[in-house]
């Protein structure tokens, strides 16, 4: 298991980001959370398999069709135990 946070910026609030984030995370039965930042910026933790987070990345580095992401920063983070779903939450 990994658990990655993430920070994406440049067009990515507006366009459907979250929903489409979440929509990956689902497919690849990953677990925690996205958000808008009053930065613009969206804000991801992610916690799946090594293999599916590196999916969920590559995914991420590119967005939904209607994004574009200028930087992408990603950190490692502590397993969180006992989560079950992926959520988009408020701000």
């Amino acid at each position: 298991m990994k658990r990655v946070h993430i920070i994406v910026t440049g067009l990515v609030q507006g366009v459907g980001f979250r929903h489409y984030t979440r929509k990956e995370a689902e497919v690849l039965k990953i677990t925690g959370f996205v958000r808008n930042l009053s930065d613009g910026s969206v804000e991801i933790e992610a916690q799946g398999t090594e293999d599916h987070i590196q999916s969920f990345i590559n995914w991420a580095k590119k967005g939904p069709r209607n994004a574009r992401v200028d930087s992408f920063h990603e950190n490692d983070m502590r397993i969180v135990e006992r989560e079950t779903d992926f959520n988009i939450m408020s701000s």
